[in-house]
């Protein structure tokens, strides 16, 4: 198929209640959505960046900026396309791994649209719904994230994820447990926010029968987590260090992590995430699917992902309501704690042009 033409939507809603991690708080979401055109029909991406450079070096502007100088412009003079050549395609410019996988997603949609392929079956899904858990930020009080953790395992959430920072680790990691038992499935995320300096803290978690301590050092310190490895019991497991299928190898040879978050946006698009699913599974090593408060465009690429037989611990894809009063498609609904895999071609959903255009901020159109 040939690109005829991408739209550019920047698209700002409201969070239900404010994230807190331990690289600031977040009381909306500002993202950039794409919608490739091609003669056949169009798919839709969706970029994981942030506003401000706080999670990746990446960020809102700069992903549209690179988008509209460089990786749009190389698509449209490319002739015939398809998504598996849009990574050889764009590899010249260096880095930008969020703005290439948004790019690489539409197109991939607009290509498995036009076959009636969904992104599960393109992907290798073999489930029709995946279980799910949800990260719950950082919190006043102890008692307040009792009460937050409460409604999640009402709601029927399989898993919580209690985001961590130096001062706020054991206290509310014991709180929850004892509240809730050893039985719930509970893991930590610390998002970089520790040293090697914090091992001694860092042990004082292993007594709670942790599912994992997510990304406790900075993400280029594969080294410190192969040494942090040694004095901790809890399972480490590594999001921001892993950023391709060849990272993950690495990390695992190393012995830096025993499991590892897949975040498509993060290692440039969902043809890599899946070569990072095969790479762990080659080793043994489970994954899971991290979120990065997507819209339902993003989450029903996520839940795909998931639904593939190495992502066998319930990831971070959780219902629409988490973040969103309204979500841009039809909700995402939890039952029995799991999400449906989309059946439909592509993606499997569209947004609802009403919704869109209430939380659009920009467009722009580019074209050849």
């Amino acid at each position: 198929m040939k690109l005829t033409g991408v739209e550019l939507l920047r698209v700002r809603m409201p969070l239900v209640a404010p994230f807190r991690t331990s690289f600031g708080t977040q009381s909306e979401r500002e993202l950039l959505l794409l919608r490739a055109v091609t003669a056949e029909g169009e798919g839709w991406g969706e970029c994981g960046a942030m506003v401000d450079p706080l999670y990746s070096s990446e960020y809102v502007d700069g992903v549209e900026h690179v988008l509209r100088t460089f990786l749009v412009p190389a698509l449209l003079a490319a002739g015939d396309l398809t998504a598996n050549k849009v990574a050889p395609l764009l590899a010249k410019f260096k880095g930008h791994r969020m703005a290439k996988g948004a790019l690489e997603m539409a197109v991939l949609d607009a290509e498995l649209r036009a076959h009636g392929v969904s992104f599960g079956t393109a992907l290798g899904s073999t489930r029709d719904s995946v279980p799910c858990g949800v990260s719950v930020g950082i919190m006043d009080t102890v008692p307040k994230l009792l009460d937050v953790v409460g409604g999640y395992l009402d709601a029927g959430y399989l898993r919580i994820k209690l985001k961590i920072e130096p001062g706020w680790d054991v206290e509310p990691v014991r709180a929850v447990r004892e509240r809730f038992g050893d039985d719930i499935l509970l893991q930590v995320d610390a998002n970089t926010a520790y040293t090697l300096s914090d091992v001694p803290q860092l042990q004082r978690l292993d007594p709670f029968d942790l599912l994992l301590i997510e990304q406790p050092l900075e993400e280029e310190d594969v080294l410190g987590h192969a040494e942090l490895a040694k004095h901790i019991r809890t399972p480490i497991c590594l999001d921001e260090s892993v950023v391709s299928a060849r990272s993950a190898a690495d990390a695992i040879k190393l012995g830096a992590c025993r499991i590892v978050n897949i975040k498509p946006s993060r290692v440039g698009g969902y043809l890599e995430a899946r070569r990072v699913h095969d790479v762990c599974a080659a080793h043994g090593v489970p994954v899971w699917c991290g979120g990065m408060i997507e819209t339902g465009l993003g989450r029903a690429a996520n839940v795909a992902l998931a639904s593939l037989p190495g992502f066998t611990l319930p990831g971070d894809t959780s219902a629409s309501d988490r973040f969103y009063t309204s979500d841009i498609t039809e909700p995402f609904v939890l039952e029995d704690g799991r999400l449906p895999v989309p059946s439909g071609p592509g993606l499997g959903v569209t947004p609802i042009p009403e919704r869109l255009a209430e939380v659009t901020t920009a467009k722009s159109w580019l074209t050849a």
